[in-house]
């Protein structure tokens, strides 16, 4: 299968620290894969290092092309996107708006009509991703006038208007309770496509072993084991770093 991510080698420090040690990781194209690990193990530095917002050492590969000397507005455009742990939604657009941001792509013409008052936003496109994540009937809603859990799939939302080729998720279930988690695990699994692959980074382990096809796991910055999800719920080195005394939930996820 091909890869539409392949990280080489990735090594971050900050001083003396070394938040991340030839970490390899590789998406094939039209999958979920899943990265876990204890706090502090180098998750979020991944993300940050493969979309260009810390500086690494190693090579990232994307669709084939080496992106590792892009800068980070480079790399979306090449179709790498992720999400924050904190959402940041423009509360003032509802929540179709906040996607037709993402979805406009302008162009010389377009600005033109724009200012003559014509508007050409793309809100087919995001209807489309709306519906795919069962947001329909909430597109005309302000985001402060939505629980959590559907703030955080609007985060998703927008992050998928861009249509990248891969979508990077840092804790999207952060805050939500069990079943939450579960619809929003169910949207994602649904909006993976040939076109669009995810690496999900989160807590929430039953969310995680649940709805990755493959799943890598960090400790102290290095890969210590990776597999389909039956294999890692079983790995002694993943139960002893960070399943500990939940290892028995979680097998049962």
């Amino acid at each position: 299968m091909t890869a539409v991510l392949q990280a080489c080698g990735i090594s971050v420090s900050f001083g003396g620290v070394h938040a991340l040690v030839d970490v390899d990781i590789e998406v094939p194209e039209g999958s979920l894969v899943g990265l876990i690990g204890p706090n502090g193990a180098g998750k979020t530095t991944f993300i940050d290092a493969i979309s260009g917002f810390v500086p690494c050492r190693g090579t990232i590969i994307l669709g084939g092309r080496d992106i590792t000397a892009d800068r980070a507005h480079e790399r979306a455009s090449r179709g790498l996107a992720r999400t924050w742990q904190s959402i940041e939604l423009f509360d003032d657009l509802t929540v179709a708006e906040n996607l037709v941001v993402a979805t406009h792509r302008p162009t010389v013409w377009s600005v033109v009509k724009e200012i003559l008052g014509r508007r050409t936003f793309a809100t087919a496109e995001a209807a489309a991703i709306l519906a795919q994540l069962d947001l329909a009937d909430i597109a005309d809603m302000m985001p402060s006038d939505l629980p959590q859990g559907q703030r955080k799939l609007v985060g998703v939302a927008r992050a998928l208007a861009c249509a990248p080729r891969l979508l990077c998720l840092d804790e999207p279930a952060a805050g939500l309770d069990t079943s939450e988690s579960e619809a929003l695990g169910r949207r994602l699994r649904a909006a993976v496509t040939p076109d669009t692959s995810m690496l999900l980074v989160d807590h929430d382990m039953g969310l995680v072993l649940g709805v990755s096809d493959y799943v890598y796991v960090l400790e102290f910055g290095k890969v210590i084991a990776h597999g389909k999800p039956d294999d890692v719920r079983k790995n002694p080195a993943v139960i002893t770093a960070y399943l500990g005394s939940a290892a028995s939930p979680a097998q049962g996820a």
